[in-house]
């Protein structure tokens, strides 16, 4: 479990291909003195195992199964490549993001990209908004961020001068695809109200009903 707060800016140093799997080596400032092999790091907001750990040299492996290929960018990733990291949470530190799995939703498309003041204002394309809210959560890339306003399948979020100087959100170009994680409690809030056969969809009086309000 991540929090979406990145912690580090990784450089992808080489990728190998194997049985089916493929090795990814990055090379950052992340601090990997409190990791061990079989760890979780969120790389492009994946959560993937670390299968090798060089502390000295802040470098480490992780095999990228064939299923997250299919479902995130890291199948496109290249040798020099950028991409953010996040540790898993420690139950003893603070939640400064929101709970997020690592587990790629969909690929998401950049779609619009304009300066805000001293921010910048980010419009994706996603396969669906159906668990996108405005002032919800998503995570796109890892990175923790609130949605500004939701219309169709498109969404827009607010990229702050410290975020984007952590990230490499706003060095992308338009027409960039970045991984997606809509938010845990949507997904489960669904889940929920569908297990009871109710086809009207979530609205106030079944969330009264079940106690989340």
């Amino acid at each position: 479990m991540f929090t979406g707060i990145i912690e580090a800016i990784g450089e992808v140093k080489s990728i190998e291909p194997g049985r089916g799997f493929v090795r990814i080596r990055i090379c950052s400032n992340l601090d990997l003195s409190d990791v061990k092999e079989g760890d979780s790091i969120s790389v492009n907001g994946a959560c993937l195992t670390a299968t090798r750990i060089e502390p000295g040299r802040s470098e480490f492996s992780a095999d990228v199964s064939p299923e997250t290929l299919g479902v995130t960018t890291l199948s496109s990733l290249k040798s020099g490549a950028v991409v953010n990291l996040e540790k898993a949470l420690r139950f003893d530190s603070r939640l400064g993001g929101h709970l997020v799995a690592g587990h790629v939703d969909c690929v998401g498309r950049l779609v619009e990209k304009k300066a805000a003041g001293e921010g910048w204002l980010l419009g994706f394309e996603v396969d669906s908004g159906r668990y996108l809210v405005p002032k919800g959560s998503v995570a796109v890339d890892g990175v923790s961020l609130t949605v500004n306003r939701v219309q169709d399948r498109r969404f827009w979020v607010m990229i702050i001068p410290h975020t984007s100087g952590l990230t490499g959100l706003t060095d992308k170009k338009i027409g960039a695809t970045v991984n997606i994680e809509y938010d845990l409690i949507g997904k489960y809030i669904e889940k929920f109200i569908s297990a009871r056969g109710d086809s009207s969809g979530v609205n106030e009086t079944i969330l009264k009903e079940h106690g989340f309000i």
